[in-house]
């Protein structure tokens, strides 16, 4: 990757939020690293990343579709300690996340900051041992003038009484936390691989419009989601590399697996340009401990001195 490496993806075809999971699944998730792992901040061979991911769901049944949409920048920093021969690097990035589900306009937004340190573990810096936090605000907000309650009913027809339902303001904001970690080995022949593992909201803030003080319940909290990643550059030739990554994540009783491997074929060196394909499954354990396919995803990407469009 060059030093103005900047990697675009968007498209009509991300699949689904996993509610039941309460956080966002992209398939294409690797086009939203700082979503994954605030260890992957900075992970990347260059001095700048842009990348940025929408998704517009259920277009084909829903007059106003689901819509989400991420978008970050990351910087990475060498750190050259006095007499050490190992080229360590710190790194920086801003990211911001939006979702918005149509009929009562229930919507959350969310910006964090995070920061990386990439220790090397060899002197040819092949290998990188990394470190990463995140923090950041959320706001979540819903138009009560858009839902309808049972005691609104009239007798007859409509919903058109006042209701006597106490409603709490109309939009909250919490603070909220990951952590994780990454390793990444580089041999020679142009193989690249990549591990890691997150752990997400762990002060576990409340996520509901009412009081957690009144309440009291864990059931209103942001259940802790645990998450691992695993990614691979194998060059097939001087022309086609295979890319296969998976993510897997767990939370309360849900788990979400995204998998699938991206070809690379390289058109032109000179101009920089490439095609991707691939394809993508996403995997699902419910409360019931059952197993399913939620999405099967294709993908075809232009890739155009460092910028991928998919």
């Amino acid at each position: 990757m060059n030093p103005k490496a900047i990697i675009l993806f968007g498209g009509l075809f991300w699949s689904g939020l996993f509610l039941q999971a309460q956080d966002q699944q992209f398939t294409q998730f690797y086009s939203a690293p700082l979503t994954l792992n605030p260890a992957l901040t900075g992970a990347f061979d260059g001095k700048f990343r842009v990348s940025a991911i929408y998704r517009d769901q259920w277009r084909s049944i829903l007059d106003n579709p689901y819509v989400t949409f991420s978008t970050a920048m990351d910087l990475r920093f060498g750190v050259r300690w006095r007499g050490a021969k190992r080229k360590d690097a710190a790194a920086l990035g801003l990211m911001f996340y939006s979702d918005k589900v149509p009929g009562f306009d229930f919507s959350t937004n969310q910006i964090s900051i995070s920061g990386a340190f990439h220790k090397a573990l060899d002197l040819a810096s092949r290998q990188f041992l990394s470190i990463g936090i995140q923090g950041g605000i959320a706001q979540r907000g819903i138009n009560y003038e858009d839902l309808t309650f049972s005691d609104q009913f009239n007798g007859t027809d409509n919903y058109s009484d006042l209701t006597a339902e106490q409603l709490p303001e109309n939009t909250y904001s919490y603070a909220d936390f990951s952590v994780g970690l990454n390793y990444s080995v580089a041999p020679r022949g142009g193989t690249h691989l990549f591990v890691g593992a997150a752990m997400h909201h762990f002060l576990q803030p409340s996520v509901s419009f009412y009081d957690q003080v009144e309440d009291g319940t864990p059931d209103n909290q942001y259940l802790v989601r645990y998450s691992a990643q695993v990614g691979l550059h194998v060059p097939l030739g001087d022309k086609v590399q295979l890319l296969p990554r998976a993510n897997i994540s767990m939370q309360g009783q849900h788990m979400v697996m995204n998998a699938g491997t991206n070809f690379r074929f390289v058109l032109s060196e000179y101009a920089n340009i490439a095609l991707h394909l691939g394809g993508w499954v996403r995997p699902v354990r419910d409360e019931l401990d059952e197993f399913g396919i939620d999405a099967v995803v294709a993908m075809i990407g232009v890739e155009y001195s460092n910028v991928l469009f998919g």
